[in-house]
């Protein structure tokens, strides 16, 4: 063990002056990417980075790359973070927790004069919520080459403002070019976002890989018309074709085991009282560890919408937004994890991640891994989003073991490999 010791306090300190930022009434959070909440945020964080002299870079993406040296030049930097923006109903602790517990790592460092080999790096992905521009993970998905720049500034919002425009707007464009920014391994701590450990009452989820995931839009289009002067025979209702999809939806992901299939987002135009809807769009979110299932459910899912067109005689428009393939996560990362629990005492189990996380696009450039700890009720995108202060600082505490313990793995092989 390294006798050392995050601060509990000064972390959940951290994560409840955070959460006043973008506070909603009901104990949430709506900090949405390239918000002005989200300029506030960032700005609380590059001034925290500053405070314990970090260096700062930012890309052309808006990700944020704070930097505390090693002793050791030749070696890669060791990141950690997650993101700081949220849902519109986010609570206070999705993505913020491993942004916060990273600091809280450098800070313990920093007060005990510390010094790893390897540099560490400190990371703020951009848009990784994907809840005003899709798809999600945006930044780190233009970091890691899967999305051009041109592609990331042309995605718009529900009220046409531009990804690029609102960058620039709240001062976050940075100069350095997407993913010339490398480091050596990633480590992601994030709460569950599922009940499983609070049900098997384990203390730490050791992640083994991410779930495939793929998002698509969806457009609908029949003719918006009278509802008291048009007979049912004559319509082209878009939303009746939208909830035969909705209900197929819900059928082909139950037909495959482990699957999750899932439409969150629906517009309705003209959406009034007394029209009947001529166009409805919604995004689909199809979920599952195997590439295999996930082609097998996209074709049923192409079928689905071209049966329920052809029902209502409507044009229909399906576009792939998003595609993420499974991910399992490096062994080496993960036996740091597994080793920094076992040091700080916590009781662990094996786990896959049901949702997509920043720590996917990382994986295909790093050796990258994941921290889970539990979250009641298993509820996360939610203002009643909760973990316990307990709970946050013993992913933390894992989290500075993991890094200790991978700065020392690395720092051996490469005096192994030049002798």
């Amino acid at each position: 063990m390294s006798n050392l010791t995050i601060d509990a306090e000064r972390l959940w300190d951290s994560l409840m002056e955070t959460a006043r930022i973008g506070a909603t009434p009901d104990g949430g959070i709506a900090r949405l990417t390239l918000s002005e909440d989200d300029r506030r945020v960032r700005d609380w964080l590059r001034a925290q980075c500053a405070a314990l002299g970090l260096s700062m870079t930012v890309d052309e993406a808006g990700n944020m790359f704070a930097t505390r040296p090693g002793t050791r030049a030749d070696l890669p930097a060791i990141a950690m973070g997650s993101h700081l923006d949220t849902q519109p109903t986010g609570g206070k602790f999705d993505g913020v927790l491993g942004v916060l517990a990273g600091l809280e790592v450098l800070r313990t460092l920093d007060a005990a004069g510390y010094q790893t080999e390897a540099p560490l790096m400190l990371v703020n992905w951009t848009n990784e919520e994907g809840s005003r521009f899709s798809p999600a993970m945006l930044g780190s998905g233009i970091w890691a080459g899967v999305y051009s720049r041109d592609y990331g500034d042309g995605r718009t919002d529900a009220r046409g403002d531009s990804f690029g425009a609102s960058l620039d707007r709240i001062g976050y464009r940075g100069e350095t070019k997407a993913g010339s920014v490398r480091f050596g391994a990633m480590f992601e701590l994030h709460i569950e976002q599922g009940p499983i450990l609070e049900a098997e009452e384990v203390e730490i989820g050791v992640v083994q890989g991410i779930q495939g995931m793929r998002w698509f839009e969806l457009t609908l289009t029949g003719t918006a018309a009278h509802t008291g002067s048009t007979p049912m025979g004559m319509r082209r209702n878009a939303l009746l074709g939208m909830a035969r999809v909705i209900e197929g939806i819900d059928r082909i992901a139950k037909a495959h085991r482990d699957a999750v299939g899932t439409i969150g987002f629906l517009e309705i135009s003209p959406n009034s009282h007394n029209v009947i809807p001529g166009q409805v769009r919604a995004t689909i979110d199809l979920r599952h560890p195997s590439d295999a299932v996930l082609d097998r459910m996209q074709a049923e899912v192409e079928e689905l919408v071209r049966d329920a067109a052809q029902a209502v005689g409507l044009e229909s428009r399906l576009e792939q937004i998003s595609r993420t393939a499974p991910v399992v996560f490096d062994a080496e990362c993960i036996a740091s994890v597994r080793a920094g629990a076992q040091a700080a005492g916590y009781s662990t189990r094996d786990i896959i991640s049901g949702a997509g996380h920043d720590a996917a696009h990382a994986a295909a450039l790093a050796p990258t891994t994941m921290i889970f700890v539990p979250c009641r009720d298993g509820l996360s995108h939610n203002p009643a989003e909760s973990t316990e202060p307990e709970e946050c600082a013993a992913g933390a505490q894992v989290l500075l073991e993991a890094v200790l313990d991978y700065d020392r793995r690395m720092a051996e092989a490469r005096k192994e490999a030049a002798a």
